[in-house]
């Protein structure tokens, strides 16, 4: 797999995969490339897809330094350039929606359509998870708070796989990095000035990031449309794919 650099040096691993306008795959926090597994394979068919490892997980570096959602997003625009990509559909879930939205607004140039999915705007605007949420993740138990995280990104009714539950081979330090830097972003000021058409998705049962979030990023957006999937919770572009990809895939397909 290729590596671009960042600015600052540190290697960053991306692969592309597919044919036709291509799109960038930009995954959640704590998580790699794995994360768009389930789902990648249907939008090669239709697009030339890039995913990446964040810096943090993966195969990219793993420097001990303050991350931020736009570092990510500046860490994107890097791969695009090494991939030699001018302009780029752009799909966002979860923190690589924040990072999405940084792209659409910083480097709006290189982006042609936007998707941001089970996101948040950031800051005090956003609409937060609830305490007994953020007590079920910090469990002592590892192995309940592994399920805890299972039940909050996919229904009971799901038996995997599950690609979404972290890289397990990240170190201490980079988790932490990852964590503050989805803490810590707001676009909220930002927003309006994202040019390009976009479309918000996000799971109607989702309270790990809460589904209240999408009008407000769908308001904020000129021009932005919504779709809520019924049942859904963070996962929802994994379980319910089969609704998902096809609504994003006709969406980047006008």
């Amino acid at each position: 797999m290729p590596h671009a650099r960042a600015a600052d040096g540190t290697a960053l691993c991306y692969s592309v995969e597919g044919s036709g306008p291509p799109l960038l795959l930009i995954a959640g926090q704590s998580n790699s490339s794995r994360w768009w597994t389930q789902v990648r394979p249907s939008f090669a068919a239709a697009f030339t897809t890039i995913v990446t490892d964040h810096r943090g997980t993966g195969s990219s570096d793993k420097p001990d330094s303050p991350y931020s959602t736009q570092l990510f997003a500046s860490d994107c625009v890097a791969i695009l350039d090494d991939a030699g990509i001018d302009r780029a559909h752009v799909y966002g879930t979860s923190m690589g929606g924040r990072i999405a939205q940084w792209i659409a607004a910083s480097y709006r140039d290189r982006v042609d359509r936007l998707v941001l999915g089970c996101t948040s705007p950031g800051g005090p605007h956003a609409i937060e998870r609830s305490a007994e949420v953020r007590r079920s993740l910090a469990q002592v138990d590892p192995m309940k708070a592994r399920k805890a995280l299972e039940d909050l990104m996919y229904t009971p009714a799901y038996r995997g796989p599950y690609n979404t539950l972290g890289d397990p081979q990240m170190p201490p330090h980079a988790r932490k990095r990852h964590l503050f830097a989805s803490a810590e972003h707001d676009a909220w000021d930002v927003l309006p000035s994202i040019t390009a058409p976009t479309l918000v998705v996000h799971g109607t049962d989702d309270i790990f990031n809460p589904a209240a979030n999408a009008p407000l990023i769908t308001a904020r957006i000129p021009g932005a449309r919504m779709h809520l999937i019924e049942g859904a919770r963070h996962g929802y572009f994994e379980e319910f794919r089969d609704v998902a990809t096809p609504l994003v895939t006709d969406f980047l397909s006008p």
